[in-house]
């Protein structure tokens, strides 16, 4: 018989198809195996989050003060301990200041003059939060006086002589002010990490900007102050930046034009702060809407009862207008109850913040715009002088950390993300 000269090529040729069909079948969760522990830019689709092609809803908290505790040698050590717990609670996201104007521990000591030694702690938090696999939201100026914020800018500027006016406002109108703050604006997004290398707009541990804290512009009830700023500002940060979402840091009132200030708004004030929550987050350059929840100081005379139901409606109108009329995500990037309240429990929290979850573990189900929460605010031990009547030390309180670990599993479920990071498999194994 004549040799036909193909022996080994048979048997090669099947090794070869058997490890394409492995490679088509498994492919991605082999590559996303290995790829766990690094991090990759955070993007919109529509109304979702999506990274490496998979959506992302998120479960997080603030602390605030991270770059603040980073600074000195005694307290740094609580920067990596919050987002070691945050991380093993399946948390994605911390939002936190990325912004101390004047006074104390300043990052920027006066308009263009910056303390190197604060920056350096700004690089700690963001290189440790990506050792942690822990994404952060960072906000870049308050409306309220503390860690500086616009009242600073205002006095910076009346100082100088070329203040327009000693109204908070002027933060917002006044060309002198304007160049101050795009000035930190350039500086902040083309820091270069000390301990990285990497430039802060091309580091994808970073989720998103958030424009400005709270923003309120009473003197322009309109609302055309506000807006215009919130354009230019934003048109001059993707100018620098156009690889990391934005969003401006609503609260989530609806301004004067809107008819929901007369149905969802808690009282008659909240549409006269000169801010309207779908006419700024529909700004071109914004990529997500943001939404704060905080019934206790919204009334004055509701119960707890009056007050959750008040919650559902609040975000159930949000999402409707994420869904239907700004086409984006929609994140709840503060919530929570004061434990001052007359009535207070703390069970009262655990409802309080299932209730919450819930309206986003369905909106997630169903693919809608609920993108997710951050509860305000977790902290450590020995941190009295930072909190306020909504912190919590979460290991402290076993029911909220296993709130915290339930809603980062279910999340997760709906992505598919716990059948590819072993930490959500590890996490989530054991819980329905």
């Amino acid at each position: 018989m004549a040799p036909t000269g193909n022996g080994p090529v048979i048997p090669i040729l099947g090794f070869l198809t058997c490890v394409a069909f492995i490679y088509l079948s498994f492919g991605d969760l082999l590559f996303d195996f290995k790829r766990e522990g690094e991090l990759g830019f955070v993007k919109r689709n529509g109304t979702q989050f999506v990274v490496d092609g998979k959506a992302l809803y998120v479960n997080g908290w603030n602390s605030y003060w991270f770059m603040d505790h980073a600074v000195n040698d005694h307290s740094r050590h609580r920067v990596g301990a919050m987002l070691e717990a945050g991380a093993k609670m399946g948390l994605t996201v911390c939002r936190t200041w990325a912004f101390n104007d004047g006074g104390y521990n300043a990052l920027q000591i006066s308009p263009g003059r910056f303390d190197e030694r604060v920056f350096k702690a700004l690089d700690h938090v963001i290189a440790e939060a990506k050792t942690h696999g822990v994404r952060l939201l960072l906000s870049l100026v308050n409306n309220l006086q503390a860690y500086g914020g616009k009242t600073q800018y205002v006095n910076w500027a009346w100082q100088e002589g070329v203040g327009l006016s000693s109204s908070n406002d002027s933060f917002f109108f006044d060309p002198s002010i304007r160049r101050y703050f795009k000035n930190y604006l350039t500086v902040l997004l083309t820091r270069k990490n000390s301990l990285t290398g990497i430039e802060y707009r091309n580091d994808p541990t970073i989720f998103a900007w958030e424009l400005i804290n709270e923003p309120r512009c009473m003197s322009d009830v309109s609302g055309d102050t506000l807006q215009d700023w919130i354009n230019e500002m934003t048109a001059f940060i993707k100018s620098i930046d156009n690889k990391h979402l934005l969003t401006v840091g609503l609260e989530g009132f609806y301004g004067p034009n809107n008819p929901k200030r007369l149905t969802v708004n808690p009282e008659r004030w909240a549409s006269e702060l000169g801010s309207d929550f779908v006419r700024n987050s529909d700004s071109p350059n914004i990529d997500f809407a943001s939404v704060h929840i905080y019934p206790d100081h919204w009334f004055h005379d509701q119960g707890f009862e009056e007050k959750l139901k008040f919650v559902v409606k609040w975000m159930l109108s949000h999402i409707e207008d994420g869904d239907k009329e700004l086409k984006k995500p929609v994140l709840f990037t503060e919530f929570g109850l004061s434990n001052l309240n007359k009535d207070y429990d703390p069970s009262q929290r655990d409802r309080f913040y299932r209730t919450i979850f819930d309206v986003i573990y369905k909106s997630a189900k169903r693919k809608r715009s609920g993108a997710g929460t951050l509860v305000w605010q977790f902290l450590i031990e020995g941190m009295e002088g930072f909190n306020d009547d909504f912190g919590i030390v979460p290991w402290e309180q076993d029911s909220i950390q296993r709130l915290m670990i339930e809603q980062s599993c279910r999340l997760s479920r709906v992505t598919g993300r716990h059948l590819l990071d072993k930490k959500s498999i590890e996490m989530c194994s054991h819980r329905p």
